[in-house]
């Protein structure tokens, strides 16, 4: 029984590999960035994981993860990030688990502000107003996500209102 058991958690992925290996790969990267031996790949992962965790921040902010604010989350990964479908997929998934257990947003945006510049983290802030305005319902919850994450990556309020009307305007808002 626990074998049969074991052998369904530890199937293969389509691509020959293990789903659980996958995941534990990128947790992994995630969990230890400033590793010295951590490789470039791995450093980028976390950096893609932090992100994607405070877009998903805003999805779930508003209690319903409506498919046009998954749609517009999935639009700026892939706008920000060369990513391959699955791979955001996978990054998507890793994300709504991470963030499931996060209790502040502090790990993540300590991540992207020592690799990010002004300009990407301005950038990281409109991509998470487009993810707030995709359900043409802004949520005060939202409101309040985006501008404590927006305080902690350092984003000034002129930034941060220009990247709000930007997305706003692009929104159709």
């Amino acid at each position: 029984m626990a074998r049969s058991i074991l052998s369904r958690i530890f199937h293969p992925h389509p691509f020959g590999r293990h789903m659980f290996h996958t995941l534990k790969e990128l947790f992994d990267s995630f969990t230890a960035p400033f590793s010295p031996e951590a490789s470039p790949a791995e450093r980028a992962h976390s950096v893609q994981l932090a992100a994607a965790v405070l877009l998903v921040e805003v999805v779930r902010a508003d209690a319903s993860m409506d498919a046009a604010e998954r749609n517009a989350m999935v639009r700026a990964l892939r706008e920000r990030f060369s990513l391959a479908d699955d791979e955001i997929e996978r990054l998507v998934e890793l994300a709504v688990d991470t963030a499931k257990s996060a209790y502040d947003y502090q790990r993540f945006t300590g991540n992207l502000n020592d690799h990010f510049t002004q300009p990407q983290k301005i950038e990281l802030v409109e991509a998470m107003w487009q993810v707030a305005y995709a359900d043409a319902r802004l949520d005060e919850n939202e409101m309040h996500a985006i501008s404590k994450v927006a305080g902690l990556l350092h984003v000034t309020h002129g930034e941060y209102i220009a990247a709000k009307m930007r997305a706003k305007e692009a929104a159709g808002a």
